[in-house]
């Protein structure tokens, strides 16, 4: 395996504000926005876009974790999936709310479905929209991102990689090509 970093830190700094004034700009207001973050690093991602909203807009953005485990449709135990749907509960009600999801990496579009259900059985949102530090194409699902920090085509024998202070100890993206 061999790796590339493709973004650094700065350029994911970069990244994030651009992705945090694209969602201000589409919000009329903030009282009915919720940022909820795919877990792991879509929450990090969701909880430092919220921080740059409360500095560019004076506004208090909730910010709620969401774990998907249950949701996803390539897990091979459905004991699992049913424990894990009972602890997906969300803390605050999402109807009539603007839910923007985050997460890290845009792939197939599997993710964000699965955390569609997971919203959809808890309540109807207002909207849903998609803001995803890296989009790396390859979609097996109608859905794409609303908000996207970059670009990145893809082969099928890449991986893309977000590294986070918060779980990694540095911010930067590597690409990962599997067969080298």
């Amino acid at each position: 395996m061999m790796n590339k970093q493709i973004i650094d830190a700065m350029a994911m700094k970069r990244a994030l504000t651009r992705i945090t004034y694209e969602i201000i700009e589409r919000n009329k207001g903030f009282d009915d926005l919720i940022l909820i973050g795919i877990k792991t690093r879509g929450e990090f991602l969701a909880r430092r876009i919220a921080e740059q909203m409360a500095k560019l807009e004076n506004a208090q953005i909730l910010v709620v974790p969401l774990d998907i485990t249950g949701y996803r449709d390539d897990l091979q135990n459905d004991q699992v999936a049913k424990e894990s749907k009972v602890t997906t509960k969300l803390p605050v009600n999402i109807d009539d709310k603007q839910v923007v999801l985050v997460d890290d990496v845009f792939f197939t579009g599997r993710t964000v479905r699965a955390a569609m259900d997971a919203l959809m059985d808890q309540g109807r949102p207002q909207s849903i929209r998609v803001a995803v530090l890296i989009d790396r194409g390859h979609r097996e699902m109608p859905i794409r991102p609303d908000f996207v920090g970059k670009n990145v085509p893809t082969s099928s024998e890449e991986k893309v990689k977000v590294n986070m202070t918060e779980v990694d100890d540095q911010d930067d993206v590597e690409l990962i090509n599997l067969n080298k």
